[in-house]
This record gives C-alpha cells, sequence and structure tokens, in this order.
C-alpha cells in the first residue's frame, strides 16, 4: 500500500509528547506513512464529544481511510480495543462508543485486537494509543490483513444518543456539541422543525427577540439566531459573539423551539 493516510484524533493536547510519541511509533515502524492531525483538543475523557466529532468529521475522508482515535478513560482496564469498518472508513479505538454516532445504516465489520505480534513489545498500562493501536496502525498501512488482528465481534459498546421530545406544537432537545465560536449546536434534526419557530428558549432564558435565518450573514453582528447548521441539525448563535457566554450554556442545556397554532409546522417523523 502506497503512501497510506493515518489519522489521529486525541484527548491529549496540543502540547504533551505523547501524540510524537505515536507519530514515532508508526513511522518507525513504516516510514511512508502520511499522519494527519484531526484533533488533540478533544476535552479529557469526553467520549460523547468525541464520538459528535468522530460523526461530523470522517464520513469525509476517502474510502479507506484509517482513522487512529485515544480518548480512553478506560485505559488499563478490561475493556477491549477494536478495528472498525464503517462508512466507507477504518478506525482504531477503544470499545467505548466512541465511534458509533457514525452512519450504521450498512452493519459495520467489527474485530477485537487480540494478536499481540502487531504490538509494540512492552505495553504500559495507561498508554496503549503508543504500543498498541499505533504500532496496529502503522502495520495495516504497510498491508497486513485486518483479519490478522484478532475474531471478529458482534457486541461492542454503544454511546446512546438523546433523541428531542417532539409534541405538537414544539420540540424540546439539547446543547449537544459547542464549537469555538460559542455556537450551540443541538440533537434536534432539521425535519424536526420544518417552519420558522416563533419561540425559543436557552436553557432558562425565553429569547425574546432572536432571528431565524439560513446564514449567519443574513443578521446584525450582536443578534442571536437560529438555523440548521451543517450537521443537519438545530443551532443557536450569536452573530460574532458566543451563545454559550450569552446564556450561561454548556453540553447538555435544554434548547426549545415552539410555534404558535395554524404555522404548519412539519411533523417530525421520529
Amino acid at each position: 500500500m502506497s503512501d497510506p493516510l493515518i489519522t489521529l484524533t486525541t484527548d491529549f493536547g496540543e502540547d504533551s509528547p505523547y501524540v510524537a510519541a505515536m507519530k514515532g511509533v508508526i513511522l518507525s515502524i513504516n516510514p511512508a506513512a502520511r499522519l494527519l492531525d484531526l484533533s488533540h483538543e478533544i476535552p479529557p475523557q469526553d467520549i460523547p464529544h468525541a464520538a459528535w466529532f468522530m460523526a461530523g468529521a470522517l464520513p469525509w475522508f476517502p474510502t479507506g481511510t484509517l482513522h487512529v482515535v485515544v480518548v480512553d478513560p478506560g485505559v488499563g482496564t478490561a475493556r477491549e480495543l477494536l478495528y472498525i469498518e464503517c462508512c466507507g472508513q477504518r478506525i482504531l479505538a477503544p470499545d467505548n462508543g466512541c465511534w458509533t454516532w457514525l452512519d450504521q445504516t450498512k452493519k459495520p465489520l467489527v474485530r477485537r485486537l487480540r494478536e499481540r505480534q502487531w504490538w509494540l513489545p512492552a505495553i504500559s498500562a495507561t498508554f496503549h494509543g503508543r504500543d498498541i493501536l499505533s504500532p496496529v496502525a502503522a502495520h495495516l498501512s504497510l498491508g497486513i490483513e485486518p483479519a490478522r488482528l484478532g475474531p471478529k465481534t458482534t457486541r461492542w459498546i454503544r454511546l446512546e444518543r438523546e433523541a428531542p421530545f417532539c409534541q405538537p406544537g414544539r420540540v424540546l432537545g439539547r446543547v449537544v456539541f459547542i464549537d469555538r465560536f460559542g455556537n450551540l449546536i443541538t440533537n434536534i434534526p432539521a425535519d424536526a422543525v420544518g417552519q420558522p419557530p416563533d419561540v425559543l428558549t436557552v436553557g432558562a432564558h425565553r429569547v425574546a427577540d432572536f432571528r431565524w435565518v439560513r446564514t449567519y450573514g443574513e443578521a446584525r453582528r450582536g443578534e442571536v439566531v437560529a438555523l440548521i447548521g451543517s450537521t443537519d441539525h438545530l443551532e443557536v448563535a450569536v452573530v460574532e459573539g458566543s451563545a454559550a457566554a450569552l446564556f450561561a450554556a454548556k453540553i447538555g442545556t435544554a434548547i426549545s423551539v415552539s410555534w404558535t397554532p395554524g404555522t404548519g409546522r412539519k411533523r417530525s417523523s421520529g
């Protein structure tokens, strides 16, 4: 396999030696590997954040890209490590559900990493990203067959993804992601909204003055806007400001939209 692409996603931070160590292991085994950092700023031990990040990023990569994901609060415990083929991508990750928000319309192929010949000789109890996942990634990039990594499995940890609560005239959801701009991305899908809502609430705040827009540029600086964002979910933002700061919002903060009777809101299929 020539010029293989391996991506790295961790919660290690940009200033730690841990990512560099993983790269060193990979390049020692396959000097031709292309390494791409997706993010090392996943909040520490935040598996749902990692799941949202992966679902938003991985499907856009070329088919067959190999992704190494190390957000692993259970490192050193009985949890296992997995090789996954899903959505045309290949993933190496701990079995903690961090990849399970990817579209699984087509059943994933999953293997447990059991064959130690592809690991480093000495295994730290606290750094499986370096000692197991990185060498396995390097060997895969050299063309070993995934079947040699370990047995197939049909059982793995699935991370629950809370669905919004839909009722006539109102949809209640939650913030599932806050980007660096302070935009509040919710779990309310576009098809649960349909028509522009009349009322918006964020936590305990009933937002009397907001605009429903298609793009941020349609509103003035400082205005509160609601829109369907690039993830095809409802977002709440402050133009050139931070909705997270304005509403003191965090992951899990409730957000609802509602309509006065007769607005003709499209009903959610879910």
